[in-house]
C-alpha cells in the first residue's frame, strides 16, 4: 500500500459544499496526505500517460522535489500583473477548505508557473502556448521534503457540484498515478541540430560592443537559440532523469502547456523567502571546467581575478543590493565572490540574505529583481531597449522567473536558463552571455556553446 493515512475524499467535500452554499461561492478543496516513498520520476512518467499536464521542480540542494499532474486552477495574465496573481491568489484563498496536518513541510496548495522574460514581447509561433504569465495549482501534487513524501490533492466544489462523483473520478485518478506499473523510458536520439545564425549573431555582439562605447550602457545581455530534432516524440521522463542524476546544484523544472514542455536546470536563483527570511543569488561570470583537478583549479582561480567576469559580477550585486535594501533589513552580502561548481561550468556566486520588510511578499520581491542585469543587462532601460530592437531570438519564457508558492506566499523562484523548449521531436536550447565594452565576439560564442552542453547532453546529445 502507498497510503499510511487515508482522509476520506467524499466527506470534505461534502463540508466543503456546505460552506460553498453558505456562502454562495464555489469553495477550493486542498487535501494533503502522507503517503509512503514513491519515486518522482515514475509519477511525472505516469502524470503523462493519463493525460495531463505536469509540473516538475527540485530545489538545488535537493532535499525538496514537487511533481504536480493536472490543473485545479489557472491564473493566466497576458498583461502580466504581478499584483493581479496576488490579489486573485489571497481571492481563492478566503474561501477554501484546506485540509494539511503537515504544514510545517512544504505541503499544501502550492501554485507554479513563470512570467514571461519581456512582458512588451509578443508571444509568437514558439512560443504561444506560453504567452503572458502562467501559473496552476495541480490537481495532484506529490511533495518530497527532507525524505517525506506526501500528495496533496485540490480541486472546486461549486453549489451545485455532484460531490460524490467528483469524489469518485478524484479516487479514481489518484490510485491511477500511484498504484500504476513502473513506466519505462524511451531513448531520445538527437538526428539533426541547427545553429541559428551565429555569424549574425557575433555581429550583434559586436554592435553591442559599440553601442556600449557610445551610449549610457555598461552590459548588454545577449542570447541565441539552438534548434535540434529527434527521431521520434522526445521521452521528458528521460531529460528529467538525467538533469537530476548529472546537474547538481541546480534547479530542475517543467512546466508542461498543451504537450509542449519548457525544461532546464537552472544554477541561479533569483529569491526564495520562508518566514520572511529572504534569500537571492548573484550569479554571473563564467568560466568551463577542467578535465583535471589542476586544470579545474587554474581555471577557477582564472576566474576569480578575471577583470572582465569580476567587473560583470559586481554590476548584477550592486544591482540586486539595492532592490534588496528598497524592501528588507538586516542585508547580508559578502565583499568578495567564490566559485560555484557546476558539472560543465564554474561561476562567480555571492550570496544574498536578509528579513523582507512587512507587507512586502514574495511576489513583491519577483517584480523588483526581475530582470536582473545577469539576463538583461545594465541599466536595465538601455540594456533592454538594444534587446527589443536588434536580438533576433523570442524569449518568452528564457531568461525569466519561474517557480512556486504556497498559501503563506513563502516560496521560491530561479532564474530560467540553461533550458529548452521541447514540443514533440523538435526542441529549441537557449543561452546568453553577458556583452561588456571589452567583449570578444569568438569568446561569446564558445561561452554560449558551453552553456547550451547541460541540456544538449541531457536531451540525448
Amino acid at each position: 500500500m502507498i497510503e499510511t493515512k487515508e482522509i476520506k475524499i467524499d466527506g470534505v467535500l461534502h463540508s466543503a459544499q456546505k460552506q460553498s452554499i453558505d456562502k454562495s461561492a464555489p469553495t477550493f478543496v486542498s487535501i494533503t496526505e502522507r503517503i509512503e516513498g514513491l519515486d518522482p520520476i515514475d509519477f511525472f512518467q505516469t502524470g503523462k500517460s493519463v493525460g495531463e499536464d505536469r509540473v516538475f521542480w527540485q530545489s538545488a540542494d535537493q532535499k525538496t522535489t514537487f511533481v504536480g499532474v493536472g490543473e485545479a486552477l489557472l491564473f493566466h495574465d497576458q498583461d502580466v500583473s504581478y499584483q493581479e496573481l496576488k490579489d486573485n491568489w489571497k481571492q481563492v484563498l478566503q474561501n477554501s477548505w484546506i485540509v494539511n496536518p503537515f504544514d510545517q513541510y512544504k505541503t499544501g496548495p502550492i501554485v507554479f508557473g513563470g512570467f514571461p522574460f519581456d512582458t512588451d514581447e509578443k508571444a509568437e509561433e514558439l512560443w504561444k502556448s506560453f504567452n503572458g504569465s502562467q501559473f496552476r495549482v495541480p490537481t495532484f501534487l506529490l511533495t518530497i521534503d527532507n525524505e517525506q513524501s506526501f500528495l496533496t490533492t485540490t480541486a472546486y466544489v461549486e453549489q451545485g457540484s455532484n460531490v460524490d462523483q467528483l469524489a469518485a473520478e478524484l479516487i479514481t485518478r489518484k490510485n491511477q498515478l500511484l498504484y500504476a506499473t513502473k513506466p519505462t523510458f524511451q531513448e531520445n536520439d538527437i538526428v539533426l541540430k541547427h545553429e541559428v545564425d551565429p555569424v549574425h549573431w557575433k555581429k550583434l555582439v559586436k554592435q553591442a560592443t559599440t553601442t556600449i562605447d557610445s551610449k549610457n550602457v555598461d552590459k548588454i545581455v545577449l542570447a541565441r537559440e539552438l534548434q535540434i530534432e529527434f527521431g521520434d516524440s522526445c521521452d521528458i521522463g528521460q531529460v528529467v532523469d538525467r538533469l537530476r542524476k548529472t546537474q547538481e546544484n541546480s534547479f530542475i523544472f517543467v512546466w508542461e502547456k498543451e504537450s509542449v514542455c519548457f525544461i532546464g536546470a537552472t544554477p541561479e536563483r533569483l529569491v526564495k523567502v520562508d518566514q520572511q527570511q529572504l534569500f537571492s543569488t548573484c550569479l554571473a561570470g563564467t568560466a568551463p571546467r577542467g578535465k583535471t583537478k589542476d586544470e579545474d583549479n587554474q581555471l577557477g582561480q582564472q576566474l576569480l581575478h578575471d577583470q572582465k567576469n569580476r567587473n560583470e559580477h559586481k554590476i548584477v550585486v550592486d544591482m540586486i543590493k539595492d532592490a534588496v535594501c528598497s524592501f528588507a533589513k538586516y542585508v547580508e552580502i559578502p565583499d568578495q565572490p567564490i566559485l560555484y561548481p557546476l558539472k560543465n561550468l564554474q561561476h562567480l556566486f555571492t550570496p544574498v540574505k536578509a528579513e523582507l520588510d512587512q507587507g512586502y511578499t514574495l511576489l513583491d520581491v519577483v517584480e523588483k529583481l526581475h530582470p536582473t542585469p545577469a539576463l538583461c543587462g545594465f541599466p536595465r532601460e538601455g540594456s533592454l531597449d538594444f534587446i527589443r530592437k536588434f536580438e533576433q531570438l523570442e524569449r518568452g519564457w528564457y531568461g525569466a522567473p519561474i517557480g512556486w508558492f504556497d498559501q503563506y506566499f513563502d516560496g521560491e523562484f530561479a532564474v530560467a536558463i540553461r533550458s529548452a523548449l521541447v514540443s514533440g521531436d523538435k526542441a529549441s536550447l537557449f543561452a546568453g552571455c553577458g556583452v561588456v565594452q571589452d567583449s570578444d565576439p569568438d569568446i561569446e560564442y564558445q561561452e554560449t556553446n558551453i552553456k547550451f552542453t547541460p541540456m544538449l547532453q541531457a536531451l540525448g546529445g
